[in-house]
């Protein structure tokens, strides 16, 4: 059968067991690919990318007009949308990814035994990786690279809305792949927007080891729900930001102004603002103040109406919405305290702050909040593959098995048990 899903009459159970069988062989080569020749090709898929700039926006165009046509929201058409900077940023990270360290057959721990043999520990491949997202296209580039550097083979599955994007993306990637020597299996973009695929992705047990689901809530939890193959996942980013009556003004300032509005489609923005009472009324005024400029909509419990004025109540189900919208939640809260036994009931394990001066709360919060990136004095915006130097990240992950926080090359692989000896018997 060819794989050819853009016909009406697909057998789209034939055509996913193929794309499938073809990524099993193809995790074999990538699997013991030198780290020479994984950077060649993302170098070359780079490459690939930047020359094809001006196609790539057109395509993009056309996923943006039918995305307004059905009235997508402003935050799915900011994740969709690619524009010049966006387009050298993949890039960049793929050029990034080339340059870090493979940990493909890294041995660790190696050691003698009493009986004479060696054991240690050997960084390999998952397999076959399969991801299913929505809107953003750039996955499809972080997904490959990631994949590709840790030695696995990739079906990636994006949504509907950024088709053409993404296909125009997978013809970058089969470039790079075919330039470098390596088999465009390695990368395998599905073609149909049928969604029986996603429900045939996620019971190909066998041939697929691992879904990475990308994308909103019910979409993760229909992943984590229906798959018979092991899912790294969040389901949603409620992240704080807590400005304790200890920290500089200034850089709550800052910070929690940049949480909120550096993008507002993203998990790792802030979602719900925690001031200690203390400072409350040195930090909220102002702040409040740009949020309205920027058109940010304010959500205050009692105390924060009380301080601020004509603000909108807070519901108890605020607490727990991830906006991925110019809104707000604010709370004051008495203390230390307060703020982490809000983030224990509302968090999401995503990505929470403390703004502080005092060293000894911030290790405090470093310790007892329960979330998979935790910063003292940082934008929660920094909670990304690139920036913590990843070069890219497939996915956040807040299980906590097998990966947290953001998933880089090491989450994408796993490791196996090595035993040297020289004639070694058991007695």
């Amino acid at each position: 059968m060819s794989v050819n899903a853009q016909s009406l009459d697909l057998d789209v159970p034939g055509y996913m067991k193929e794309v499938g069988d073809r990524a099993k062989a193809a995790a074999r080569e990538t699997g013991r690919a030198e780290s020479r020749l994984k950077n060649s090709a993302l170098r070359a898929i780079a490459d690939t990318i930047e020359v094809s700039a001006e196609h790539l926006l057109d395509e993009n165009r056309k996923d943006l007009q039918s995305g307004e046509q059905h009235d997508l929201d402003a935050a799915l058409l900011d994740r969709l949308e690619l524009n010049p900077s966006r387009i050298a940023d993949m890039a960049e990270g793929l050029r990034q990814i080339a340059v870090l360290e493979d940990p493909v057959g890294s041995v660790s721990d190696l050691h003698y035994r009493p009986s004479g043999i060696q054991v240690g520990r050997m960084r390999v491949p998952l397999g076959v990786i399969g991801i299913i997202y929505e809107s953003r296209p750039n996955v499809t580039v972080d997904a490959a690279g990631l994949c590709l550097k840790a030695g696995n083979a990739a079906i990636l599955r994006g949504g509907s809305e950024a088709i053409h994007s993404n296909q125009a993306l997978a013809a970058c990637i089969h470039e790079g792949l075919y330039a470098a020597g390596m088999t465009r299996d390695a990368v395998q973009v599905v073609k149909t927007v049928d969604r029986m695929a996603v429900g045939e992705l996620l019971r190909m047990k066998g041939m697929v080891d691992v879904i990475v689901p990308r994308g909103g809530k019910g979409l993760i939890e229909r992943v984590s729900k229906d798959s018979l193959v092991p899912v790294i996942k969040h389901l949603h980013g409620v992240c704080h930001v807590y400005i304790d009556d200890d920290a500089d003004p200034g850089k709550a300032d800052r910070i929690a102004y940049n949480a909120k509005t550096q993008r507002y489609g993203t998990c790792n923005t802030m979602e719900t603002l925690l001031v200690a009472e203390g400072i409350s009324g040195r930090v909220l005024p102002g702040l409040a103040a740009q949020y309205r400029e920027a058109g940010v909509e304010l959500r205050g419990c009692e105390r924060t109406r009380q301080l601020l004025g004509d603000i909108k109540a807070a519901s108890p189900d605020d607490w727990d919405t991830e906006y991925l919208a110019p809104i707000l939640s604010v709370r004051i809260v008495d203390d230390l305290d307060g703020a982490i036994d809000h983030i224990a009931r509302h968090g999401s394990q995503h990505t929470d702050v403390i703004v502080t001066e005092d060293l000894g709360k911030a290790r405090r919060f470093l310790r007892e909040v329960d979330s998979s990136s935790v910063m003292v004095n940082a934008s929660s915006r920094f909670a990304d593959g690139f920036e913590y130097g990843l070069g890219a990240e497939i996915g956040i992950s807040t299980d906590k098995l097998h990966a947290r926080g953001p998933v880089g090359l090491e989450g994408l692989t796993t490791q196996k048990y090595i035993v040297l000896g020289d004639g070694h018997i058991r007695a």
